[in-house]
């Protein structure tokens, strides 16, 4: 097979799994029309069309999907291949991909590449903030970042970080209008602050320990964002109670700007860990990062 050959598939393979011109072209860092005409030049040397395209979206054929089911595993043991043999070189090198919440991404990842990226100029570390459960393998990202019960029990798990301590809070002239809630059904009656989650679709429910027993609360409230950064600043902009990590509302506990309501039955979610696939990842500036991200507490 020719090098041109090798290069037409996995521009053809990077559209089909992206679903989108735009994005793939993005990712390989050309134009969308180059890579239109990349694909174009392949159909036109296989004499087959392998993309249906309209005016919103592309999507493989039948032949394109099975060119896809066929090409894309040997294009990543190749790609992976070719890492490994980069990376042999004494000072571990190459791309990583992350794919992680706002939340991680600062409190646990952002500090460790600090430590570990000075020593060891030649390696990148991409980072994608994303609040949906995503399949690495699929979006080609080399590892993900979640919290320890959303990971797939087929991936390799690494914790990176303790338990996530969470404390629900509002502002004093919050609470000074509307009371306290005594207890997490209480909350019913309150405006909260909530956290669209994208996997579901749906508004993430205040997970509590009441008297010993797990309790969720579905609450409600006058706005509803998809990073904690703006829920943050709705809290302090008195508009509700919010649910966030406890180190991000730190500061404003101490100040007095938040109060923590309902702390004896808010317990801590579990850990962030690192995963990724059983089958990948034996080089050594993976292996790097790993052991970097490791938690040792």
């Amino acid at each position: 097979m020719r090098r041109e050959d090798i290069a037409d598939l996995s521009a053809f393979v990077m559209v089909a799994e992206a679903g989108s011109f735009t994005k793939a072209a993005q990712q390989m860092g050309i134009s969308q029309s180059a890579l239109s005409q990349i694909v174009r030049r392949l159909e036109e040397r296989l004499d087959v069309r392998l993309l249906a395209r309209t005016t919103r979206s592309v999507a493989p054929t039948v032949a394109g999907e099975r060119l896809v089911a066929r090409m894309a595993p040997m294009l990543r043991d190749l790609e992976t291949g070719l890492t490994e043999l980069v990376e042999t070189r004494a000072r571990p090198g190459g791309h990583i991909r992350l794919t992680c919440v706002e939340h991680a991404a600062r409190r646990v990842i952002a500090p460790a590449l600090a430590r570990l990226l000075p020593d060891y100029p030649e390696l990148t570390v991409e980072v994608i903030v994303d609040y949906g459960l995503v399949d690495v393998v699929t979006a080609r990202f080399d590892a993900g970042v979640r919290l320890g019960a959303q990971v797939e029990k087929d991936m390799i798990a690494v914790r990176i970080s303790p338990d996530v301590e969470m404390a629900v809070v509002a502002t004093p002239a919050y609470l000074g209008r509307h009371g306290g809630p005594e207890t997490p059904d209480a909350l019913t009656e309150h405006r909260c602050i909530g956290l669209r989650l994208p996997s579901s679709d749906t508004l993430y429910a205040w997970r509590f320990l009441h008297r010993g027993k797990d309790t969720r609360v579905r609450i409600s409230g006058p706005v509803i964002f998809n990073t904690l950064e703006l829920m943050h600043h709705a809290a302090l902009d008195g508009l509700g109670l919010a649910m966030l990590p406890k180190d991000i509302v730190a500061q404003d506990l101490a100040t007095g700007r938040l109060i923590q309501v309902l702390a004896d039955e808010t317990p801590p979610l579990p850990g962030y860990h690192l995963y990724y696939p059983n089958r990948r990842h034996a080089s050594p500036a993976f292996r790097l990062l790993v052991d970097a991200l490791r938690y040792r507490g």
